[in-house]
């Protein structure tokens, strides 16, 4: 840690007017976030932008209004393209060649895609369930310039596992179990636990996307699991029957509220400034009560720093390959129309085809896996998607010009005009040369995707968010639990977890996996 410290020690960002360089610390950096934005909230000069206004929680909506990072040009949907092509600048060029075991065993064989030693793998996809819960764009076009608010958010802007739970038994009977009413389906068909299938291997499942790969799968199994134990145990302590799925729902849903706050936040933001949220409000995310909604600056940019941590491979389980650990990259153009794909993707059922999640969580075993750094890099494997991984299934296939290309959707603000209407420092084009190649002042006005990857490679060593990013992914996260009247944050704030958990003061997602019984003491495996 003292490299990282004398790394952040020695950096320097130029100031918001891009000409007098300010030196700085990480701490000193943060430190300079909380003080400057209070003191421009008391001159109120810097936060004209972000004054509340009526918003739809059905739509999306903006936090910031501000001029679009560029003008939707040929030449600058081409750098886009271009920025993150595979092969490209963005590309860690991870040697897949060397196949998913080596490329897990022999991290020095990915030299630009350096691992997290403080983030296991799951948080990865913990947080890509997360998202999954409460935005979902169907309607916008990729590089094609869309009002925010004339376009519908299909998910509820809330964390109320609203991907899980569809309309409730009345109007997703099909989600659950005939034979109990108030119960998920799970079927099997493999060694342990899926999503229950139609014929065509389609899941049947109130959002599609929990479908794109194996371990987004697992974890959707595993809400459907901790569901029905809940269910049981309200039956057991006299919960009248028409309130039994109410109740079971609200017990589950806190908890998976818990973990967000408690773990998932301090993970990617710190403990520090998801506290000092809590404690002192949001100062950018303010929308009136009852008209909470899903900013495109976090849609469309800020929240997919997690495809950063992605590794190009993964270790699904430990024996489930014919007593062998199943091993596959998370997506590999060989697995295309493979019954039990080579890879983990979704949408197949085997008997392999399950988690262990002993390599994605700490269930002290010593077997846990980390994921990667927060940075610039994009691991491989993610620039050739296969299409059925696409919402819309339409090109192009690279996840980072995917990415890039949704600024265009939402003319999107530069990272370094955001940072000046927050009042934090400015990352100036010294900060960017490998930009400069483009041509179309992406150095000095940068997208704020790249932007926000960037500050957390060089302010937070690729460990955690920093600077705009991890401000407005914590104000976002905490104001919607705010807004939402049904989450134990605004209802009950000093609710505390039921549920059983390894230690007396803290719930994680490893006891969430092991009150649904998929923990590997439950399975034995």
């Amino acid at each position: 840690m003292a490299v990282i410290q004398s790394k952040m020690d020695n950096f320097c960002v130029s100031g918001s007017n891009n000409k007098n360089p300010a030196r700085f610390t990480r701490r000193g950096f943060i430190g300079g976030v909380t003080a400057g934005a209070a003191a421009a909230s008391l001159h109120g000069t810097a936060f004209a932008q972000t004054a509340p206004e009526a918003t739809n929680p059905r739509f999306f909506g903006r936090i910031f209004r501000l001029p679009p990072f560029a003008q939707p040009s040929q030449r600058v949907l081409e750098a886009l393209r271009e920025l993150g092509r595979p092969g490209g600048l963005m590309d860690a060029r991870d040697p897949l060649h060397e196949g998913p075991i080596r490329l897990i065993t022999n991290p020095e064989l990915s030299p630009n895609n350096v691992d997290n030693p403080f983030h296991t793998a799951g948080t990865t996809f913990l947080g890509q369930f997360i998202d999954h819960d409460f935005t979902f764009d169907l309607n916008s076009q990729l590089g094609v310039p869309t009002e925010p608010e004339t376009s519908p958010n299909t998910r509820v802007p809330t964390l109320s596992l609203d991907s899980v739970y569809g309309g409730g038994p009345g109007a997703n009977p099909e989600l659950f179990d005939p034979g109990d009413r108030v119960k998920f389906r799970v079927e099997s068909g493999g060694l342990f636990e899926d999503l229950p299938r139609r014929s065509d291997r389609v899941a049947i499942i109130a959002d599609p996307r929990n479908d794109e790969n194996l371990m987004i799968a697992g974890l959707h199994v595993a809400f459907l699991l901790a569901h029905n134990r809940a269910v049981d145990e309200a039956r057991a302590r006299g919960v009248p029957s028409n309130q039994v799925y109410n109740e079971a729902k609200r017990l589950v849903t806190w908890h998976y509220q818990w973990i967000i706050l408690n773990e998932f936040l301090p993970q990617i933001i710190g403990f520090g400034l998801t506290q000092d949220i809590l404690r002192h409000g949001r100062r950018h995310y303010r929308p009136a009560a009852g008209q909470h909604f899903m900013p495109v600056e976090f849609q469309g940019a800020v929240y997919r720093f997690g495809h950063s941590m992605v590794r190009p491979s993964y270790r699904a389980n430990l024996a489930g390959d014919n007593g062998n650990p199943f091993f596959g990259f998370i997506f590999d153009p060989a697995g295309q129309g493979q019954s039990d794909p080579v890879d983990l993707r979704g949408r197949a059922r085997a008997r392999r085809r399950f988690i262990g999640w002993q390599t994605f969580f700490d269930f002290g075993d010593g077997e846990v896996r980390p994921n990667k750094r927060i940075d610039t890099r994009i691991s491989t494997a993610l620039f050739n998607l296969p299409l059925q991984a696409i919402a819309t299934g339409d090109p192009p296939t690279a996840l980072p010009q995917r990415n890039l290309l949704r600024h265009v959707t939402w003319s999107l603000p530069s990272g370094q005009a955001i940072a000046n209407a927050m009042g934090i420092p400015v990352l100036g084009p010294d900060s960017f040369p490998e930009l400069r190649q483009f041509n179309v002042g992406f150095d000095s006005s940068t997208p704020l995707w790249y932007y926000i990857l960037k500050e957390a490679q060089v302010l937070g060593d690729g460990i955690t968010l920093s600077g705009i990013g991890a401000r407005i992914v914590g104000e976002v996260f905490i104001g919607l639990l705010q807004l939402d009247p049904s989450s134990y944050l605004a209802s009950q704030p000093s609710w505390r977890p039921t549920f059983p958990r390894r230690t007396a003061d803290r719930f994680t997602t490893v006891d969430l996996l092991t009150y649904a019984r998929v923990d590997p003491a439950s399975r034995r495996q």
